[in-house]
């Protein structure tokens, strides 16, 4: 009993100071630029560093796992995480700031993937169901209150206390992490990738660098733009390196299964889209409408709320539809709830924008949920692993892809209409582009066949007359 509770718990504090963190820093975005005397545009790079971070690591998380003990990683990473945290407390520097997100993120991409599997590890499988539940509560809860928390703190207090926070919770976990939770080592494990590691890690972190930094921030556009090229040029080594070994770092054949190409390539298309509305949202409330800190997070908080009820209905809608007409259909719905976003003005209630994003966070929770979960349909038992490591890395890439689009987007808009700074009317053609961006991916979704995943979704197609 004391595993099936206690452990679970342990793992969910981590969870709950990792998704909190990653929710928390949004609202404080324009008090942070205004401190360290920075655009808040050019803050994007502090949350797409933090996500490239994550991507580049979380692959790599089980293997380093399994050979230095699952115990010994989850306490370091948080040590890390908590150490970034501290570092994201004292920067005054755009350079230094995303630095310490970068490091943040490292701590993060070890400690949720490595917590998950500390929990698989320690309860027995009969009791991994209600394990499970006490692990998945407390981690929804920091989504939940992270945008509010960080806003009061904000307007109360100062920004850099948000980072503060975590050090209790992490010395907390850290102690508890030492006392009971038990040490894991594999001996049968594939030998480590390491030149497909650097070759995709080095990639995808200076690829991505130079994609955020676009519109003039932190590096001149010359040095962006040869980081692009260079980043890009590092992806295609690794695809052909990747082909050529028996245990790559990242294996690119599994996205020749039709239902975890569609799950993972395509809803990182639908992830890009609605990527960007967590970095504008906050932004359109504060700069464009003038609302504080607080507000602006009570009222985008109410997303997460949305995605905490339908998780309650998710089962039922995917078995009765099932997941061709759940993407296509449901896509559609949430790719256009981010597009009412484009109608907001000073003047619309307050209440009437959290009724939208509380109907946007249940159907993009929906959507998400069911891309999870097609992605897996066709993989088999041995390929879990590198098929969850793949599905994290691209969610994170695809967020963060969303944060440097909607940037730009945002950038371009306040261009066009001759603003030197940025103003209510400059997000509806962001929010606009991002609605077109997402509504691509429900259309590619419709070559699934009528029955995919029904193993998994427990939907049966009803057969067609014969002609």
């Amino acid at each position: 009993m004391q595993r099936t509770i206690l452990i679970p718990l342990i793992v969910a504090s981590a969870l709950f100071m990792e998704n909190m963190d990653s929710t928390v820093i949004a609202t404080s975005l324009p008090a942070i630029a205004a401190d360290i005397g920075q655009s808040p545009l050019a803050l994007k790079l502090a949350l797409t560093s933090y996500l490239v971070s994550l991507a580049v690591f979380i692959p790599v998380s089980g293997w380093v796992a399994d050979r230095y003990g699952s115990r010994t990683v989850f306490a370091s990473a948080i040590v890390v995480f908590v150490g970034g945290s501290l570092l994201c407390a004292v920067c005054s520097t755009l350079p230094a700031f995303v630095i310490a997100r970068f490091i943040q993120g490292l701590g993060g991409a070890l400690m949720v993937p490595v917590g998950r599997l500390v929990l698989m590890r320690a309860v027995p499988k009969s009791e991994y169901v209600a394990a499970l539940n006490y692990l998945t509560i407390p981690a929804l809860l920091g989504p939940v209150i992270g945008p509010a928390l960080g806003g009061a703190i904000t307007l109360y207090f100062h920004w850099r206390w948000i980072f503060a926070i975590n050090v209790p919770i992490g010395a907390l976990g850290l102690y508890l992490v030492l006392r009971h939770i038990p040490e894991f080592r594999s001996e049968d494990r594939p030998p480590f990738d390491s030149f497909g590691f650097a070759l995709s890690g080095l990639g995808l972190a200076v690829l991505m660098l130079g994609l955020s930094s676009l519109g003039g921030h932190l590096m001149p556009t010359s040095v962006t733009l040869a980081c692009v090229g260079a980043g890009a040029l590092a992806l295609v080594a690794y695809g052909w390196h990747a082909r050529r070994t028996p245990h790559p770092a990242v294996d690119l054949r599994l996205f020749r299964l039709p239902t975890f190409f569609d799950g993972v390539l395509v809803g990182s298309l639908f992830r890009l889209g609605l990527g960007a509305s967590p970095f504008l949202l906050p932004l359109l409330l504060q700069i464009g409408f003038g609302l504080d800190p607080l507000r602006s997070g009570l009222i985008t908080c109410t997303t997460a709320v949305g995605a905490m009820f339908m998780k309650t209905l998710t089962i039922r809608i995917l078995r009765r539809y099932g997941f061709r007409h759940v993407l296509t259909i449901n896509g559609v719905l949430a790719a256009l709830s981010v597009g009412v976003a484009c109608f907001f003005t000073i003047t619309t209630p307050h209440l009437l924008i959290a009724l939208v994003l509380l109907i946007s966070g249940c159907l993009r929770s929906l959507q998400f949920t069911a891309l999870q979960a097609v992605s897996f349909a066709e993989i088999a038992p041995a390929d879990v692993g590198q098929a969850a490591s793949i599905t994290s890395m691209a969610q994170r890439l695809s967020q963060s892809l969303g944060i440097a689009a909607g940037a730009y987007f945002l950038q371009l808009s306040a261009w066009l209409h001759g603003h030197d700074g940025i103003v209510a009317s400059d997000f509806w053609p962001a929010f606009a582009a991002l609605t077109i961006i997402a509504l691509i991916a429900p259309l590619l979704h419709l070559r699934l066949a009528h029955d995919a995943g029904a193993d998994v979704s427990g939907h049966r197609a009803t057969p067609r007359p014969a002609a």
